[in-house]
């Protein structure tokens, strides 16, 4: 699912991809790389420090944003590296149980910051959907369920993906190691990864991402027939509706930052896996281009929270000074 699969080694395949790329796009990749790693570190640790310092900001849609924040400190920390690895020696550097960790958290966790913000902006859609559509009859996420939903979220994605966990292992040859996932060794000959990624894809990716879709385009129809041209209201409603379109503004690009940067790493998880012709040469150069803008997505989530909302650009500078 994080793509930890993909950054690994087939026993018959040459050593030659790294070779090919060019050293331009090389230096290239790694610049963006380093960039995106320090953005991201620094973003989503001032997103979690901000929500977790200020009283004002921790209301339920702030506390699933710097849920989200936590889980994008994941693929910097243990993915990145990898990757820029990979650009120069398409091979394993750690042997040990050192690497043998390590080998299994680079295809482990990435997934489960990848889920853990599907479900966090899951929440944050049906939150918004339910205030602005129904405001009437709906019960808001309180502060005092939020941290439940939170910790469910991480358990579902940790549960999900804990076969990674099994499957993920080194291998050695002549004069190399490497990583790779040994499904079929650790469940046997019946089971099949290609059904349990199948199932994630629709559970976790595609339908969320479509209900996502969906809910926002009802809440922006709604908005509209409700913006009666010559209506009247008080100067506390129209603060209260300025509001609340703030926040559906700082949701929607959130949401959208996630579906346009992940979209591609999952079409190219569909298509190696419905097609065998797919990434068969050198698919670590592909993957690393796509990987650079998954990456790009733990980046741009804090950068979208300054731009989008008043309150952390202010809670910024303070934290600044």
């Amino acid at each position: 699912m994080s793509g930890g699969e993909n950054t690994t080694v087939n026993r018959t395949q040459p050593f030659s991809c790294a070779d090919r790329d060019p050293d331009e796009a090389k230096l290239g990749k790694t610049f963006a790389f380093c960039l995106i790693f320090l953005v991201s570190l620094a973003g989503n640790t001032a997103i979690g420090i901000i929500v977790n310092k200020t009283k004002t900001t921790r209301k339920p849609i702030n506390l699933l944003i710097a849920n989200m924040a936590i889980s994008d400190l994941l693929p910097p920390i243990f993915l990145i590296p990898l990757q820029i690895q990979m650009l120069y020696i398409d091979s394993w550097l750690i042997g040990g149980p050192l690497g043998h960790t390590l080998c299994k958290l680079v295809a482990f966790l990435p997934g489960v910051s990848c889920l853990v913000s599907i479900q966090s902006l899951v929440l944050i859609t049906v939150d918004r959907f339910g205030a602005l559509v129904f405001p009437l009859r709906y019960l808001p996420i309180s502060s005092k369920l939020c941290p439940f939903l939170i910790l469910s979220t991480w358990i579902v994605a940790l549960a999900v993906l804990s076969p990674y966990l099994y499957a993920m292992k080194m291998f050695e040859y002549p004069g190399r190691l490497g990583c790779r996932m040994h499904w079929n060794e650790v469940f046997g000959e019946s089971s099949s990864f290609k059904s349990y990624l199948v199932a994630i894809l629709i559970v976790f990716i595609f339908l969320p991402f479509v209900s996502i879709a969906i809910l926002y385009i009802v809440i922006c129809i709604k908005l509209k027939s409700q913006n009666i041209p010559g209506a009247q209201s008080t100067n506390t409603e129209d603060q209260y509706r300025q509001r609340e379109l703030d926040v559906l503004q700082l949701a929607i690009a959130v949401a959208s930052g996630f579906e346009i940067c992940w979209f591609p790493l999952i079409i190219m998880h569909v298509l190696v896996f419905f097609s065998s012709n797919v990434m068969m040469s050198c698919g670590s150069q592909f993957f690393s281009s796509v990987a650079l803008l998954v990456n790009t997505n733990c980046a741009i989530n804090p950068c979208i929270c300054f731009i989008f909302s008043r309150n952390y650009r202010e809670e910024l500078r303070t934290l600044l000074r």
